[in-house]
């Protein structure tokens, strides 16, 4: 196979440590040649910009095209949702999973093409009612005892931010406070919830052939629909700071989503600012740093 991407080992070992990091990335090889045997399936080199898991296309026998996706092992939650929320969406809105071994961290997913990512679109009008076209598609009804995770599982993030600090460390208490005040509220007065993607930003959703748009890497995630807007009022980073008014971008984002999904403005708001939040704390517990301007959407919706 080809090397490594720096960015994966780096996530890798930030994520899992050192030692285990580099104990998965020496076996990963090996782990890809045996599931290319078992699928009959010919590599690719990887994609560019991978993070937190090794994907790369691939052929088929049949010469379909296709994208092998291995994570670390033993799997933690969030790949297992993946799998598994990709179960029930069964390609309505989403990629679909062709092949699984779970056991071994390595997922066989129906390939993309042309695969363009939604921030590849210059027109952000158009790129938002893409997006929403496609949440439209994935939400599905909860099944009966499920295992996904909850909205309000990630809630508990605020208390380990204050755990950590001792307080709020760099981040202003009175931010964070409002966040985690609205957290709790948008969480006891939420609608009915859905499984939800959990991570539907512009680049999780790709050009395809059989539909316009279509998502991949869901978080696979129980909440109200309307949790899964707010990435879109932090999303590209840090790139949608670099525009001319960002308060203004983010105030018609926020009218665009409520008119195309039927949500309240005002809640769409209120969840953006809570994960934007909990998106900049999430990078000092993953990384211990690149918080700033996670934290600056926050500061711009607070406003």
């Amino acid at each position: 196979m080809s090397a490594i991407p720096g960015t994966l080992a780096r996530y890798t070992k930030d994520v899992h440590g050192e030692a285990a990091g580099q104990e998965w990335l020496d076996h990963l090889p090996a782990i890809l040649a045996d599931h290319a045997a078992r699928w009959s399936l010919t590599l690719q080199p990887p994609f560019p910009n991978l993070t937190y898991n090794y994907a790369a296309p691939a052929v088929r026998a049949d010469g379909t095209p296709v994208v092998i996706k291995a994570g670390f092992i033993p799997p933690d939650k969030e790949f297992v949702s993946e799998a598994n929320a990709l179960r029930i969406f069964v390609g309505r809105g989403a990629v679909r999973l062709l092949e699984d071994d779970l056991d071994q961290g390595v997922l066989l997913l129906e390939r993309l093409e042309p695969g363009t990512p939604l921030c590849a679109l210059e027109d952000d009008e158009e790129a938002i009612a893409a997006a929403a076209s496609v949440l439209r598609q994935l939400w599905r009804p909860v099944p009966p005892q499920h295992g996904f995770p909850l909205t309000s599982d990630w809630g508990r993030g605020f208390a380990r931010l204050r755990a950590h600090f001792g307080g709020t460390g760099p981040f202003p208490a009175a931010l964070v406070e409002r966040a985690e005040r609205l957290f709790a509220e948008l969480t006891t007065t939420q609608a009915a919830p859905a499984l939800l993607h959990g991570d539907l930003n512009f680049g999780n959703v790709l050009a395809a052939q059989r539909e316009p748009w279509l998502a991949i890497d869901p978080k696979g995630v129980v909440g109200e629909p309307a949790y899964d807007t707010g990435i879109f009022l932090r999303d590209p980073l840090p790139d949608i700071l670099n525009v001319p008014d960002p308060a203004r971008l983010l105030a018609r984002r926020i009218d665009q989503l409520a008119e195309e999904l039927n949500f309240d403005r005002e809640r769409i708001r209120n969840w953006g600012l809570a994960q934007a939040v909990l998106s900049a704390w999430w990078s000092v517990e993953d990384h211990g740093a690149g918080w700033e301007p996670a934290l600056a959407c926050a500061e711009l919706l607070a406003q």
